[in-house]
């Protein structure tokens, strides 16, 4: 069974910069695909950044250059180091994962491609 621990969430100044880590357990992590999402109260659930067994990355438009996603398969671990946060950057933010597939190969950032999710960490962005 897999089993995805998010944390580092907190609150943040604008401009500010937090990383939150992934913890996975119960599969063989490293040749799976692996995301970040995030969702708003009042919003759907969109993709942030995405990565795959080949350390391949990609990022909403709305993150690029700001993020950067990283994978650490000796420690299980999925990082999302977030800078030059904005107020709208606010959000419950998901770790999730998925087997080799076409699904998330082709679409990485879509929430449908992904089966196994955490419980989510909170980020606030605020003055």
């Amino acid at each position: 069974q897999v089993q995805l621990v998010e944390s580092g969430g907190g609150l943040v100044q604008p401009g500010g910069s937090l990383r939150l880590s992934c913890v996975a357990s119960g599969y063989i992590y490293s040749t799976y695909y692996m995301a970040w999402f995030r969702q708003a109260a009042g919003n759907e659930r969109e993709g942030v950044a995405a990565i795959g067994s080949n350390e391949r990355t990609s990022y909403a438009a709305s993150v690029k250059g700001r993020f950067t996603i990283s994978r650490d398969d000796a420690k299980n671990t999925l990082y999302l180091e977030m800078n030059s946060l904005k107020p709208e950057d606010t959000a419950m933010y998901y770790c999730a994962a998925e087997p080799p597939g076409e699904l998330p190969r082709d679409f990485p950032l879509m929430v449908a491609a992904y089966n196994s999710w955490g419980q989510g960490t909170q980020v606030t962005v605020s003055s």
